[in-house]
């Protein structure tokens, strides 16, 4: 990429993925990303736990009934969760540590997804994050945020169009509705 107004443009969720593997070196760049992300008052609240098993990620691409079943043909899920009693703004955390990961992903080429987990059923009976939790045996008090689906992209979407920025979403010194 040539400056972040272009990897911004760039970025897209990706739901369709190669087979081709990710190196050694391109995980441990996701995972940095996650690790330089800034946190409140240097806590440092997350955890991310990276997945390249295929049958684990099928299991997990199963932590809520609509939404991720496409992550089953992802080369890494990378699992972006916080420890509430490490710092009350763990989400926030963990949210611009996820947004990192999915950024250096598309740096390197590669495509990812936000699957949120957070706030999510797997079905009647329990949560996405007791599942989630229960697949990779998670300890508490940690509390899953989401999963980042990450591979080679299978398909290109086209960059985002700045005249299809919603500008009138943008209010100076206060909120005009007009």
């Amino acid at each position: 990429m040539n400056s972040f107004q272009e990897l911004i443009k760039r970025r897209r969720s990706t739901r369709k993925y190669t087979e081709t593997p990710l190196t050694q070196d391109q995980v441990v760049d996701l995972l940095k990303a996650g690790l330089m992300a800034p946190t409140s008052k240097n806590t440092h609240s997350w955890q991310f736990i990276a997945v390249d098993d295929k049958e684990k990620i099928e299991q997990l691409s199963r932590c809520k009934p609509g939404g991720c079943g496409f992550m089953k043909d992802a080369t890494l899920a990378i699992v972006v969760a916080g420890d509430p009693l490490v710092s009350d703004v763990w989400v926030e955390d963990a949210s611009i540590a996820a947004t990192f990961i999915q950024l250096q992903a598309e740096d390197l080429g590669l495509g990812s997804c936000w699957i949120q987990v957070r706030g999510r059923n797997a079905d009647e009976y329990s949560s996405s994050d007791e599942y989630v939790h229960g697949v990779l045996n998670l300890p508490l008090p940690l509390q899953v945020l989401c999963i980042i689906a990450i591979g080679h992209k299978a398909t290109e979407k086209p960059a985002i169009e700045e005249d299809s920025l919603l500008w009138e979403k943008v209010h100076i010194n206060t909120y005009n509705n007009e």
